[in-house]
């Protein structure tokens, strides 16, 4: 009988910007700072008029710390510039794009040369191999494909590093199992709560999470805490690593955590520079160790050059270890606005809004509930029934308030149809989240 053959390590070499130190870094930063923002000013009618009304111009940048002079970029400006007005490059040098769901109103596109395409699979490739993925290893791929960045982000980055991807996207959780078994894949890339769904469901069959060929999961597309790190790293008997990105950004690889120190993803600051702001006073730029928002801004992207994008994550920017001329992220909090991720998937009230005012007999009157009943954190919606709607047809307006977020928002979520008058009404600002998690 033939022996299986003895895994062949193969070069997994650093980058040469990874073993930089932090003076080099600050001077290539600096240099690509200041080519940045004369770029995005020549070529993107919005940073040009955002700079002309703020009195600044990219010749003003002579130090890092003049950053703070220019303003910051919202997500609201590339929904103003929708479709392709904030790109900095005609058509024909686009080589793709992504964007969001779009379900609050106009989606937010992002654009990418193929330059900006190598080098955003190059920094996956820096994230996957800090997390000790190794080159010649089975990568199994469960982020979503599509105009999401996941899923083609990830794989990119696995390809880009020597692996062997398996492109199997999100859901149909049998299936993913199945591979798991029949492909024997080394490592795992998916968001941390899809991770422990498929655990669940392997014991539910009767199979042992522990037995399973993996041996890395990096995951990312949602804040998790070391807690769950462990439930995991226990669950499968795994090193678990975070992957951090955005696609106005970039996408996943943005920064990553290495797998020998596990204390906060590194961020690649040869091609980004990180600030942390004050949240309720977004003037003040706040110091390494202090907790606050997270700013962006690209140094080589060149479809969409993106200038102190305010991302609403909160954390803290630290030194770098395991890179030491990188900082690090610590974990994300929470975030500054009022969205919640909910199992991967970012969700506003606003679509719970938008969605219920289509549906016969709800009125505009809900409440979002957040629990965490077992492990996974569970959303219920409650909602009034107008006056005139009928138990009958409260109970039918339920069910399809609940596929419709399914269908538009890609998260299930209970549904609680209330009496009118039930919910408290506004005074001023009316509050719509209750975090119960704590409670």
């Amino acid at each position: 009988m033939n022996q299986p053959s003895a895994r062949i390590e193969l070069p997994n070499p650093l980058d040469p910007e990874e073993t930089m130190s932090r003076d080099q870094i600050e001077s290539i930063q600096l240099t690509r700072l200041q080519d940045t923002l004369a770029y995005a000013y020549d070529r993107v009618p919005l940073y040009k008029e955002k700079y002309d009304t703020a009195g600044v111009h990219p010749s003003d940048l002579k130090e890092l710390a003049d950053l703070a002079k220019f303003p910051f970029t919202e997500k609201e400006d590339l929904r103003k510039t929708y479709p392709f007005g904030m790109f900095a490059v005609p058509q024909h040098e686009v080589a793709r794009i992504h964007a969001s769901s779009g379900t609050t109103g106009r989606a937010t596109v992002v654009g990418y040369t193929q330059q900006d395409l190598d080098d955003w699979a190059k920094l996956g490739a820096r994230c996957l191999r800090i997390a000790g993925v190794k080159p010649g290893w089975k990568v199994h791929n469960a982020y979503g494909y599509g105009l999401f960045t996941g899923g083609l982000g990830a794989h990119a980055a696995a390809e880009r590093l020597g692996t062997t991807v398996i492109p199997m996207s999100g859901g149909q959780t049998e299936k993913q199992i199945t591979l798991i078994q029949d492909f024997e894949p080394d490592a795992i890339l998916c968001t941390p709560t899809y991770l422990l769904t498929i655990g669940d469901a392997m014991k539910r069959a009767g199979l042992d999470p522990r037995k399973t060929s993996l041996k890395t999961a990096v995951l990312g597309a949602e804040p998790w805490t070391q807690e769950m790190r462990h439930e995991l790293e226990v669950m499968f008997n795994i090193d678990a690593c975070d992957i951090y990105g955005l696609s106005e950004v970039m996408g996943p690889g943005v920064a990553g955590e290495s797998n020998q120190t596990k204390d906060g993803s590194h961020i690649w600051e040869d091609h980004f520079r990180p600030e942390i702001i004050d949240a309720f006073d977004p003037t003040k730029v706040l110091g390494d160790g202090e907790h606050g928002e997270l700013v962006f801004t690209s140094l080589t992207k060149q479809a969409l050059p993106i200038i102190r994008y305010r991302t609403h994550d909160l954390t803290r920017l630290l030194p770098g270890s395991a890179r030491p001329g990188h900082r690090r992220m610590g974990r994300i909090t929470g975030r500054s606005d009022d969205m919640i991720i909910l199992r991967g998937v970012n969700l506003f009230p606003s679509q719970i809004e938008e969605i219920a005012l289509r549906i016969d007999g709800l009125s505009p009157h809900f409440q979002l509930e957040i629990t965490r009943p077992g492990r996974m954190d569970q959303l219920a919606v409650r909602i009034e029934r107008r006056e005139e709607c009928s138990t009958e047809r409260a109970q039918a307006a339920a069910k399809e308030l609940a596929a419709q977020i399914k269908i538009h928002v890609g998260s299930s979520c209970a549904i609680d149809i209330v009496e009118p008058g039930t919910l408290a009404r506004s005074s001023g600002k009316l509050r719509r989240i209750y975090d119960l998690r704590n409670k």
